[in-house]
C-alpha cells in the first residue's frame, strides 16, 4: 500500500459493514482511533522503543480472544486507559465500545488493523489517511462532525499569512481535530527545516502547538491526528486539553493563533422551573481579561484570543458576520480591537464552504499590541472573495487555487507593499470609527446576478445556495425558539 487513499480505501470499506448495527462515521473513525493506537504502541514495542501500554492492556491480549472475552476485554482495556494521564488519557478518555457484535469487532481488529505495519508507513501518508478518514466523518451531516472541520484550503492559506517560524508557539483554543495545528507545523517544517538544529525539531514536535477541545471524543481525534503526523509523543504529555477554553485565562501566551471558534451565537444551559416549564437561559461570560460581557460564543473567543496573544503574537480568527456588525457588547468590543490590536486585515469568505449550512462567515487577522494612548490600527484592508463567487462542497469545493491571490494580495513578507484592486480595499481607522457602531462588515462590489439574468451561477450552485439560504433561516428560527419557555406539564 503506497498512497494515503488506497489506505483510507481500505479502512473505509469496512465503515460501511459497521453501518448496518448503527454506527455512525464519526464513531467508526473514533474506534480505528483506539485500535490504531494499541497496534501502533505494540510495533513501538517489539523494536524496543519502550512500553507505552501496560501488560495485559496491549494489543497482544486482543489478538488472544475471540467471542464475547474480547468484548468484554475491549470494553476493560478501554476504561483502564482512560485513567491514564498524558497523551494516553486523552486518546481514551471515557472511551466506550460501540461495536458490539464481537464477530466484526474481531475482524476489525485481526483482518484489518492487524495486517498493517504502521509505523513503518510514512508520518505523512499516516497523518493524511487519517486526515481523509476525518474528512469522511465531517461529510456525515447528520453525526453534526463538519463543525470540527475547516476546508483545508482556508486553513492552510490562513497558516501562509501568519507565517510561523522555528521556536514560536501555535495554539488553537477551539482546536476541533487539529487542522489548523497540523497546518502550522507542515509550514514550518515545508519552509524552516533545513535552517533547524535538533532542539528547534524536538521545540517544534514537543512544544510548539497546543490546543483546547471541550469534547472528549474530538480532543481523542485531534490527539491521534497530531501523532499520525509526527507531532507529540506517545508517552509525552498531551498537547489537547479538554477543557472549555472561555472558562479562564489559560495563563499561556502564544506567537501565533489560529482558530475557528465553534457555529452558534450563543452560550447558554436549560433549567426547569418551578411551573414545570424548560427554559434556556443565557450563560454571560464575565472575565475580568475580556472588554465586554455577553453570551456571543464568537465574541467571547475573540476576546479570549486577544488575551492568550503574546504582545507582538498573530491571529488569524473565523468569525460570522454577526461579530462585524453587532450592537451593544459586539460594537465595544470591535472599537477596543481596532484601538489597542492591530486589526490589519478581514477577509469576507464566499458561502457554501462549510459543512454547517448557511454560515456567512470572515477571517479577521490582528496582532496584539502594547498599552498606548494612540490607536494601533491605522487601516484594515478588506478583501472580498464572497461577492459573486459560488462555492458548493459537493460540486464546486473550495480550492487552494481559490486563496492564490487573497494571499498574494495580503502580502505576508511585506504588508506595507499592498496595493488595492478590485477585491481588495484599504479603510482608514479614521472611516471605520466615522461608521455607525463602528460596523466592519463593508461591500463594494456589486452582485452581478442583479444585473442580467446571464451572470446567474449554474443552477445546481444556485439550488444549493437557496438551500443553504433556507437553512441558515431555520438555524435562526431554531435558536429564537431555543429561548422561549416549554411547557412540560401533563396534559390533564
Amino acid at each position: 500500500m503506497n498512497t494515503s487513499n488506497q489506505l483510507v480505501q481500505k479502512l473505509w470499506n469496512f465503515c460501511n459493514v459497521l453501518r448496518d448495527d448503527g454506527v455512525s462515521t464519526i464513531e467508526y473513525v473514533e474506534q480505528l482511533t483506539y485500535l490504531l493506537f494499541l497496534k501502533m504502541a505494540d510495533e513501538r514495542q517489539q523494536v524496543g522503543l519502550g512500553e507505552v501500554v501496560p501488560l495485559g492492556l496491549d494489543w497482544p491480549s486482543l489478538l488472544d480472544r475471540d467471542g464475547d472475552d474480547l468484548e468484554v476485554h475491549y470494553r476493560h482495556i478501554l476504561e483502564s486507559l482512560g485513567k491514564r494521564q498524558g497523551t494516553l488519557g486523552t486518546i481514551y478518555r471515557k472511551a466506550q465500545n460501540r461495536i458490539q457484535d464481537p464477530a466484526k469487532l474481531r475482524r476489525l481488529v485481526v483482518n484489518l488493523i492487524n495486517e498493517e505495519t504502521w509505523t513503518s508507513v510514512d508520518a505523512d501518508l499516516k497523518g493524511d489517511a487519517y486526515e481523509g478518514l476525518l474528512q469522511k466523518g465531517a461529510e456525515d451531516t447528520k453525526s453534526g462532525a463538519g463543525q470540527y472541520f475547516t476546508p483545508r484550503p482556508l486553513t492552510r492559506a490562513m497558516i501562509a499569512c501568519l507565517g510561523p517560524r522555528p521556536g514560536e508557539t501555535v495554539a488553537d483554543p477551539a482546536v476541533g481535530t487539529g487542522g489548523f495545528l497540523l497546518a502550522a507545523h507542515e509550514w514550518i517544517v515545508d519552509h524552516h527545516i533545513a535552517d533547524m538544529d535538533v532542539d528547534d525539531k524536538r521545540f517544534l514536535r514537543d512544544e510548539a502547538v497546543r490546543g483546547w477541545e471541550i469534547v472528549d471524543g474530538t480532543a481523542r481525534l485531534c490527539a491521534m491526528n497530531l501523532l499520525l503526523h509526527g507531532i507529540g509523543t506517545p508517552t509525552g504529555k498531551s498537547l489537547v486539553n479538554v477543557a472549555d477554553a472561555l472558562r479562564a485565562d489559560p495563563g499561556m501566551r502564544f506567537d501565533v493563533i489560529a482558530a475557528n471558534p465553534p457555529f452558534g451565537r450563543k452560550s447558554s444551559m436549560t433549567m426547569v422551573n418551578e411551573a414545570g416549564e424548560a427554559e434556556r437561559e443565557d450563560l454571560v461570560i464575565v472575565r475580568d481579561d475580556f472588554w465586554a460581557s455577553t453570551s456571543n460564543k464568537q465574541l467571547n473567543f475573540l476576546q479570549h484570543i486577544k488575551t492568550m496573544l503574546k504582545i507582538g503574537g498573530r491571529a488569524a480568527v473565523v468569525l460570522p458576520d454577526n461579530v462585524l456588525f453587532e450592537a451593544g457588547a459586539g460594537e465595544t468590543i470591535r472599537r477596543h480591537l481596532l484601538a489597542e490590536c492591530d486589526l490589519h486585515t478581514i477577509l469576507r469568505l464566499p458561502t457554501g464552504i462549510f459543512y454547517a449550512q448557511g454560515v456567512k462567515a470572515n477571517v479577521v487577522f490582528f496582532e496584539r499590541k502594547p498599552a498606548s494612548a494612540d490607536a494601533w490600527t491605522k487601516a484594515t484592508w478588506i478583501y472580498d472573495l464572497r461577492t459573486n463567487m459560488h462555492f458548493t462542497l459537493k460540486t464546486k469545493p473550495l480550492r487552494k487555487s481559490d486563496l492564490t491571490d487573497f494571499i498574494a494580495a495580503y502580502r505576508p513578507d511585506d504588508r506595507a507593499k499592498r496595493v488595492e484592486s478590485d477585491r481588495f480595499h484599504k479603510f482608514t481607522y479614521e472611516e471605520l470609527m466615522a461608521r455607525d457602531k463602528a460596523n466592519l462588515d463593508i461591500t463594494w462590489l456589486r452582485d452581478d446576478s442583479l444585473d442580467e439574468a446571464s451572470s446567474l451561477p449554474s443552477p445546481g450552485v444556485l439550488a444549493a445556495e437557496i438551500v443553504e439560504e433556507l437553512e441558515a433561516a431555520l438555524a435562526h428560527f431554531s435558536e429564537l425558539a431555543a429561548t422561549l419557555p416549554l411547557d412540560l406539564t401533563t396534559p390533564k
